[in-house]
């Protein structure tokens, strides 16, 4: 017996300028409605006519920033995917802006577990799961002292294990 996704019938809006990388995420996430935006308007009208489980917004080219802030104004779980803006000042401003993960497209291959992460934490910020996943690719990206480099990201580990513990 086939054991099925979390991701089963879920809704959800991906956004990115780039048409590639929306049908790959549709491939990726054939158990799910999908919904797809290649411009900040369409997106904007999706995000505020249609309830999502997941957002998963593209930085550069569609103003995934300010998209970010009506999907968690709606509190849709969002999810930044991106290449261009692959930093940690991104990161950070992802984080301070309410997104509950952030992917390189470089690990697209593995959208589907970290969506079920996503999903299994009930929408819930998964930061302390994707920095125990992709901790040596940020380092190898952003260089081994990234965090050390930014009080805001020192600050932000010892909050999740704090939380951790409660």
């Amino acid at each position: 017996m086939v054991k099925s996704s979390p991701l089963q019938d879920k809704v959800i809006l991906v956004v990115d300028d780039e048409p590639d990388v929306l049908e790959t995420v549709e491939e990726e996430l054939d158990m799910c409605l999908i919904h797809k935006a290649t411009d900040y308007d369409t997106a904007l009208q999706y995000l505020l006519s249609y309830t999502y489980d997941i957002v998963i917004l593209d930085i550069m080219g569609v103003n995934g920033f300010e998209l970010l802030k009506t999907a968690v104004s709606r509190e849709f779980p969002t999810v930044m995917l991106t290449a261009h803006a692959l930093s940690p000042e991104s990161l950070k401003k992802s984080i301070k802006l309410g997104a509950v993960s952030f992917l390189p497209k470089e690990k697209i291959s593995e959208l589907v577990s970290f969506l079920e992460d996503v999903v299994l934490g009930e929408g819930k910020p998964v930061w302390e799961k994707l920095f125990d996943k992709l901790g040596s690719y940020f380092g190898k990206r952003f260089g081994p002292d990234w965090k050390e480099k930014d009080r805001f990201f020192k600050e932000f580990e010892e909050k999740l294990k704090q939380d951790f513990q409660e």
